[in-house]
């Protein structure tokens, strides 16, 4: 376990959050569950019929989460009425609103958080990004002034003198499927401000490209000299730069023979993609090869703390995430 992931926890535990977790039908759900409760980490609600949870919590000690059976809940018809007041506009009826939520746990869990009675949501263990998102999108919705929700992992790369001593911060390596300059930049400035809170130190940013400074001409290298002087115009306090290839922005020989004048080359700590798919594709081989911790995806730009898993997650991954949720949290 990484130096940086205890730190979360440490950090978690010191103002103790409640987070829901939606999953009931997964068994990773309650191995991470147990293991939250057992280092005091968070508070943890548990979405589920009482069948559902005994059945795939056999052997585990959960005693200490509160278990919320939608169906016979107090609560739920006021968030029922909390849905229908949201997606009025939208045409949502009770009986609408009543099926969706009590269907589909994640909608419940949201309803929970726009609610107050919890500070966070950590699901996609076995559900798909779309499906975890698009209920945050029309209940939680996105911050004040942040024009898209992206996404970001936390890599952690053991024996690695990259970086900030081997953590870093990919983006988007979820969302985001192939974002133009103005989304580009602003993925840029959320994955900063989101690796300053988590890893508490000052974010370098390096926006990604096959071509360092113009050593190739393509449409797709003028998308992301645009972002950074979109960036740069929109932030000019940050340490960004590019367009940088990947060993330009994080090896400094390299990076001194590439962009000697750059403020960011040879020193990256937050790596932003040009599309999804480079995006997806590094933090697997880096994940894979490297053998390194990947936390995420973790969504940025939502108006509370609503946190996506990889479906190929472990157990000890939704562990590092819902710490990482409580950190989101506390800085609300």
């Amino acid at each position: 376990m990484s130096s940086f992931i205890e730190k979360i926890k440490e950090r978690a535990k010191q103002d103790k959050k409640t987070i829901v977790l939606p999953e009931s039908m997964d068994r990773r759900t309650f191995e991470a569950a147990a293991q939250v409760l057992k280092e005091d980490i968070a508070n943890l609600i548990i979405i589920g019929t009482e069948e559902e949870i005994a059945k795939n919590s056999e052997g585990l000690d959960i005693s200490k989460a509160k278990i919320i059976n939608p169906f016979t809940y107090e609560k739920t018809e006021d968030y029922l009425n909390l849905f229908v007041e949201l997606r009025k506009n939208k045409g949502l009826t009770y009986e609408d609103a009543k099926k969706t939520a009590l269907g589909d746990y994640m909608y419940y869990a949201c309803l929970m958080v726009k609610a107050g009675d919890a500070d966070g949501v950590v699901s996609g263990a076995c559900h798909s990004t779309a499906n975890t998102l698009r209920p945050s999108l029309q209940i939680i919705k996105t911050k004040p002034g942040v024009k898209l929700v992206s996404s970001f992992f936390v890599m952690v790369v053991p024996n690695c003198e990259y970086g900030e001593n081997g953590v870093f911060v990919f983006a988007d390596c979820g969302l985001e499927q192939n974002p133009d300059s103005e989304k580009l930049a602003a993925i840029a400035q959320c994955a900063a401000e989101s690796f300053e809170l988590l890893v508490e130190k000052e974010p370098r940013v390096a926006l990604l490209s096959h071509s360092s400074m113009g050593s190739a001409k393509h449409a797709d290298v003028d998308k992301v000299v645009e972002a950074v002087r979109i960036a740069k115009e929109n932030a000019p306090e940050l340490k960004l730069d590019g367009e940088l290839q990947l060993d330009a922005a994080i090896v400094p020989s390299v990076g001194a023979s590439k962009a000697p004048n750059s403020p960011v080359a040879g020193k990256a700590n937050v790596l932003v993609f040009p599309d999804l798919d480079a995006g997806n594709i590094g933090y697997k081989l880096v994940q894979r090869l490297a053998k390194a911790e990947a936390y995420g995806p973790v969504t940025q730009g939502i108006a509370m703390p609503i946190n996506d898993l990889s479906r190929g997650c472990s157990a000890e991954d939704i562990v590092g995430v819902v710490a990482i949720t409580c950190v989101q949290a506390q800085a609300k």
